[in-house]
C-alpha cells in the first residue's frame, strides 16, 4: 500500500498481497495475534494512530478485519464491503481482484488499543483482533433506552437514562417494591403494537422497568406485562418479581425474573416472558358490560437471598 509504507517500513516489514481465494486464505485471529508477539516489534503511539487510521474501510468507515482486500495501486476495504463495489476499488475505480493486504492485516496484529467504551469507564487495552470481543461483552458498554413507545435512540449509563426517561418521556417514578396500577381503556377492541404504560420503580438502590401493552398475538389480542431491570443479566438474576390480575372472584398470579434492559422491549415481549392476559379474559375481569377495560394490576420485588 503505497499510503503505508512508511508505516511498514517503520516495523521492519515488507508489504505482501495474496492472489488465492478468500476462503483459502482466511487467517485464524489468534495466529495474527501469535505471529506478531514473535516477528513484529510495537509500534510507537504515534505509529499506532497512523495504521489504525489506515484500518478504516474508505466505504462503510468501520474497523477492517482479515481478510484485508486492496487494489493494484493499494488502495482498501473491508471484506463486506467488496461486493457492495462491484469488484471497483472506491478510490481509483480499478478492479479489485482477489488481492489481499496481509501486510496491513500483520501490523495490525501488532496493535494495541483502548476499549471504545473508554469515555463510559472502561481502562482495558486490548490487541487489535481481540478488541471487537471484549467491546461486544464489555461491562461500561452503553444501555438502549428501554422506553419502546417510540425509536428512541438514546444511549447511556443507568443514571443518564433514568434521568432522560423522566425528562424527555415524562415516565412516571415511583419509590418502593409494591405496586398497584389501575388500567382502564374505553375501546378494548382496538389494539395497536403500541407501549400503552412504563413505570420506573426505585428499590435496592437499583430501577426496575414495568411495562403493559397491548399486541396482536396470533389472531387474538392480548396484554402483556412484564418488568425488566436497569442493568446487566447477572445482576438481574438476583431479583424476582411477581404480578397479579383478577376480578370477580378469580385471579392469575404470575412470578418470574426481571429481564435486564440489554435484552430489547421487542425480544421480551415476543417471547411472552410475562403476565399474559387474553382479550375475553380481561374483559371478564373488568366486569359490566364488557364495554370497557378496566384492569387492576399489582405487584412487588423483592431480592433473593
Amino acid at each position: 500500500m503505497s499510503s503505508g509504507s512508511t508505516f511498514f517500513n517503520d516495523l521492519g516489514i515488507n508489504p505482501e498481497s495474496s492472489d488465492s481465494q478468500d476462503n483459502e486464505d482466511m487467517m485464524d485471529i489468534n495466529e495474527h495475534v501469535n505471529d506478531h508477539t514473535h516477528q513484529l516489534p510495537k509500534p510507537t503511539a504515534s505509529v499506532a494512530s497512523s495504521v489504525y487510521e489506515l484500518l478504516e474501510c474508505p466505504v462503510c468507515l468501520n474497523a477492517m478485519y482479515p481478510p484485508i482486500h486492496q487494489c493494484s495501486n493499494g488502495h482498501t476495504l473491508c471484506s463486506g464491503c467488496k461486493p457492495r463495489v462491484q469488484n471497483k476499488c472506491p478510490t481509483c475505480r480499478h478492479e479489485l481482484g482477489n488481492i489481499r493486504c496481509l501486510a496491513l492485516e500483520k501490523v495490525a496484529a501488532s496493535l494495541e488499543l483502548p476499549c471504545k467504551y473508554q469515555s463510559f469507564g472502561c481502562n482495558g487495552i486490548y490487541p487489535y483482533y481481540c478488541k471487537p470481543k471484549h467491546e461486544s461483552v464489555c461491562v461500561y458498554r452503553p444501555y438502549n433506552c428501554p422506553y419502546a413507545g417510540s425509536d428512541c435512540t438514546v444511549i447511556g449509563d443507568i443514571p443518564h437514562l433514568v434521568s432522560h426517561l423522566k425528562d424527555d418521556h415524562k415516565v412516571d417514578m415511583h419509590n418502593g417494591s409494591t405496586f398497584n396500577h389501575r388500567y382502564v381503556k374505553s375501546n378494548p377492541h382496538e389494539v395497536e403494537n403500541a407501549t400503552w404504560m412504563l413505570t420506573l420503580f426505585s428499590c435496592f438502590g437499583q430501577y426496575f422497568c414495568l411495562h403493559f401493552e397491548a399486541f396482536q398475538m396470533a389472531m387474538a389480542p392480548v396484554y402483556i406485562a412484564f418488568l425488566r431491570f436497569m442493568g446487566d443479566e447477572s445482576e438481574a438474576k438476583s431479583y424476582s418479581y411477581s404480578l397479579e390480575v383478577g376480578g370477580n372472584g378469580r385471579k392469575i398470579i404470575w412470578q418470574g425474573v426481571p429481564r435486564s434492559i440489554r435484552d430489547s422491549h421487542k425480544k421480551v415481549r415476543d417471547s411472552y416472558d410475562g403476565l399474559v392476559i387474553h382479550r375475553n379474559m380481561a374483559l371478564f375481569f373488568s366486569g359490566g358490560d364488557r364495554k370497557e377495560l378496566k384492569l387492576k394490576v399489582t405487584g412487588k420485588i423483592w431480592k433473593e437471598q
